[in-house]
């Protein structure tokens, strides 16, 4: 058996030649167990070297270096807000006439126009992801407090120009004389009703909803109810729009419709607060939202405006 030679002086200290491969090892014994000096793979090394002279360049080219303010620039001036700002500059080119026939076209007048329709349902989707998702959900289903958006419940009405106007206005929305504003009185906390009295006025409520059957203290909680909520609800409890009073009849509730609930509806009241999205988003951005949210199944027809009769024309004797 031939030894390989190494040279003594670059050896490590306490390093030897392993016999079975003549490698030298690097010097380091752990519990009897050495480290062999095996040179690395040519393939390797030149990979390596490859991807510092790769790196280098890249450096150059590109943003790279992280500087005070902001990184080195790169000599073809390539970045990826400047990418980002070129894209979304030429997605604005192509929707500029979709968007400006949709600005001159009154909302209502969208359903005549199914193609326009179709895009600005498109387009309302994804502001709806970025905006709206936050509480109504990815789904649009809502959560308690957060209205679901695919029922046909609505308190100020679900056709495209009542939808339009709530999300410009949003709903009790501070500094906005127009956002949608309805108040509801805290009968318990403000003393108007006894605790008796707010447990009589649930029972009733349960009844007219078909939670709970008819029973004795439902009937008082019906006179009550006559006295302290028909006049925003109504005599039956079928709500009003004009008001944003909710329909009880239903089996739809915003903050849940069990005794528990409906008990801490009463006591202290709701306020449930949407953003004027007019302060935010641009009309036409609006009007897009409008027409997605009325397209998820609950959107309602325009409301029938029924003209009035002309005044008789005065007799005229010939």
């Amino acid at each position: 058996m031939v030894e390989k030679q190494t040279d003594p002086g670059t050896r490590a200290a306490g390093s030897r030649i392993d016999e079975p491969t003549g490698t030298s090892t690097v010097g380091h014994s752990w519990d009897g167990i050495e480290e062999l000096d095996t040179p690395m793979p040519r393939w390797w090394l030149l990979t390596f070297y490859a991807c510092i002279v790769f790196a280098l360049g890249y450096v150059i080219v590109y943003p790279a270096i992280p500087l005070f303010e902001r990184a080195t620039p790169g000599v073809i001036g390539w970045s990826s807000q400047g990418e980002l700002a070129d894209a979304i500059a030429a997605e604005r080119t192509h929707q500029a006439p979709m968007r400006l026939a949709l600005a001159q076209l009154p909302i209502e007048q969208l359903p005549g126009n199914p193609a326009l329709l179709r895009a600005a349902t498109r387009g309302g989707r994804s502001a709806f992801k970025v905006h709206c998702v936050q509480c109504h959900g990815s789904g649009a289903a809502g959560s308690k407090g957060y209205p679901n958006l695919n029922d046909d419940d609505w308190l100020w009405g679900g056709d495209l120009v009542s939808l339009e106007t709530t999300l410009q206005h949003g709903i009790r929305h501070p500094g906005d004389d127009a956002t949608r504003v309805s108040q509801m009185p805290a009968f318990g906390k403000d003393g108007i009703l006894t605790p008796a009295q707010i447990g009589d006025v649930v029972a009733y409520v349960r009844t007219i909803s078909k939670q709970a059957p008819a029973s004795a203290q439902a009937t008082r909680g019906a006179a009550l109810f006559a006295e302290n909520c028909a006049v925003c609800h109504g005599a039956t409890g079928a709500g009003n729009r004009e008001l944003g009073a909710p329909n009880l009849t239903d089996a739809i509730w915003l903050y849940g419709g069990d005794s528990a609930s409906l008990t801490a509806t009463i006591v202290n009241a709701r306020g449930g607060v949407m953003p004027a999205w007019g302060r935010r988003l641009d009309p036409v951005t609006i009007k897009m939202l409008a027409a997605y949210v009325h397209s998820l199944g609950g959107g309602e027809a325009a409301p029938v405006v029924v003209a009035a009769a002309p005044p008789e024309a005065a007799h005229v004797e010939r």
